[in-house]
């Protein structure tokens, strides 16, 4: 059975810093993204990482901000967050995919996590 769960959410200030963790299992993925979704929009990418690690994308408005990373032995992929910024504040999900390099569309992933809350106070 694929699980992909996300943790590491919280209440953060304006500036600060989270790190959000999604651990998969269940069979092997060829990549990662992240996406996230503010209340009353549409769900968006973030980033994403191929399972080598040796290609990401980012969203230009996370660039120099957030990183994205991967611990194989872990089976987790992480999202760096840093100088982080209200406009930040969604549910932030994790998604797989088991064939293809990491992509920005959406539609482009198979197994999803169920989110976890990112809220930045200014």
């Amino acid at each position: 059975q694929v699980q992909v769960v996300e943790s590491g959410g919280g209440l953060v200030q304006a500036g600060g810093s989270l790190r959000l963790s999604c651990a998969a299992s269940g069979r092997t993925f060829s990549s990662f993204g992240w996406f996230r979704q503010a209340p009353g929009k549409e769900r968006e990418f973030v980033a994403a990482v191929s399972w080598s690690g040796d290609s990401t994308v980012y969203v230009d408005s996370v660039k120099g901000r957030f990183t994205i990373s991967r611990d194989n032995a872990k089976n987790t992929v992480y999202l760096q967050m840093n100088s982080l910024k209200p406009e930040d504040t969604a549910v932030y999900y994790c998604a797989a995919r088991y064939r293809g390099m990491p992509i920005e569309n959406i539609n482009g992933y198979n197994y999803w996590g169920q989110g976890t809350q990112v809220t930045v106070s200014s």
